[in-house]
């Protein structure tokens, strides 16, 4: 079939005006004059077949689809994302967008190259008009269908909702308003964006937050989740659920006196739950446990961040290896992503130049750094 010029012009241009890029910006990323971009773009010069692997890798997309007459599929997310939310996202963020749908897409595909286990199914139905009634029942059958007893304290939530095929990344965003972001993919499915430059336990609830959507907004495509919500049934609804699948009801009652506790015990036990004092103060308070003067001092403290460990960097790290994996995830490159690529690149499953695709690097002596944390020794091809 003949490359409909017309169409592959138009492709490109929404990918460029969609992430705010200039035909510059594009001809200094790709290698691509300004003028054959421009060519391109209008539908007056057929690309070579290098040409079109080299764009679809700068706007990280599928080459398929810009040589297909196939319209929408890879827009129709980030275009909706961005005419409802578009304000809210810098060029940046919105590149950030882009390459979390890449990665995304590119987990599914490596899970069922490398044969793994196919996700848990969780289905929840919603009955009656109470929102936060809908997040604690959610809640509340998640962590029986994950096997949690009614006072455990989950430990990776990270691991959990993937478990449910959910794709959890996390990466630094911009907009610090913006606490996370719920796209339905139309092929890897569920994906959830969190802000890295928020702490780790804010992060936890933030997954829970947006995995609570996965499993009650189900009719949506995409959703992001501001830390101002001005009072949206649905975000309430989130953080009910992230509250109760968090700290359940029956370890919150198990806790000794809350109403008497000072401000160590306050930092102790929310470090023991993996959650901030805020949270902590605010599911104490509806729960009955606490009066308001109570919440407001134990909201007051802070969980020294030192305390606080991140399940994707464990301390027993070594301090070079813990740096080089913290800036991994300020891009996006989770811990799990990154085995999944090792492990794929071991197998045969894909090429050294093809995992430095993956992992979002183009420079040879970063990825075989990357590649050395994972164990992986290199091999190119002639």
């Amino acid at each position: 079939m003949a490359l409909d010029l017309e169409l592959f012009g138009k492709k490109l241009r929404r990918y460029r005006e969609q992430f705010e890029l200039s035909i510059s910006e594009i001809a200094s990323a790709s290698g691509i004059s300004v003028q054959r971009l421009t060519a391109f773009e209008t539908g007056r010069q057929s690309p070579t077949g290098d040409d079109i692997l080299i764009l679809s890798d700068v706007y990280k997309c599928d080459y398929k689809f810009f040589v297909s007459n196939e319209r929408l599929a890879p827009f129709e997310q980030t275009e909706v994302l961005f005419r409802r939310f578009g304000n809210d996202f810098s060029k940046k963020d919105r590149w950030a967008v882009q390459e979390f749908l890449y990665l995304s897409d590119n987990e599914f595909f490596l899970q069922r190259a490398l044969s793994k286990p196919d996700p848990k199914i969780f289905a929840f139905t919603k009955t009656g008009p109470n929102f936060k009634g809908h997040g604690k029942r959610a809640a509340d059958e998640l962590r029986k269908f994950l096997g949690y007893s009614d006072n455990q304290v989950p430990r990776n939530v990270f691991e959990d909702f993937r478990s449910l095929g959910i794709h959890v990344f996390r990466r630094i965003l911009d907009n610090s308003n913006i606490s996370g972001l719920y796209v339905k993919h139309p092929v890897a499915g569920n994906c959830i964006l969190i802000d890295y430059s928020e702490d780790v336990y804010r992060q936890r609830f933030s997954a829970a937050h947006e995995a609570a959507h996965t499993i009650l907004d189900t009719d949506e495509e995409v959703l992001v989740s501001f830390i101002q919500h001005q009072g949206d049934l649905r975000e309430i609804r989130a953080n009910t659920f992230a509250s109760h699948f968090l700290m359940p009801p029956a370890f919150l009652r198990s806790l000794p006196e809350p109403q008497r506790w000072d401000t160590k015990k306050a930092i102790h036990w929310a470090n023991e739950l993996r959650v901030s004092t805020e949270a902590l103060s605010i599911a104490l308070l509806q729960a009955g446990l606490i009066d308001a003067k109570t919440q407001r001092m134990i909201k007051a403290v802070r969980v020294p961040r030192k305390d606080k460990v991140d399940p994707e960097l464990p301390l027993n790290l070594a301090p070079r290896s813990r740096q080089r994996k913290e800036g991994m995830l300020t891009r996006g490159l989770s811990d799990y992503y990154v085995r999944l690529c090792s492990d794929a690149y071991r197998q045969g499953v894909v090429s050294a130049e093809r995992l430095g695709e993956l992992l979002l690097v183009r420079d040879e002596s970063e990825l075989r750094e990357m590649a050395e944390l994972y164990g992986v020794l290199l091999y190119y091809g002639d």
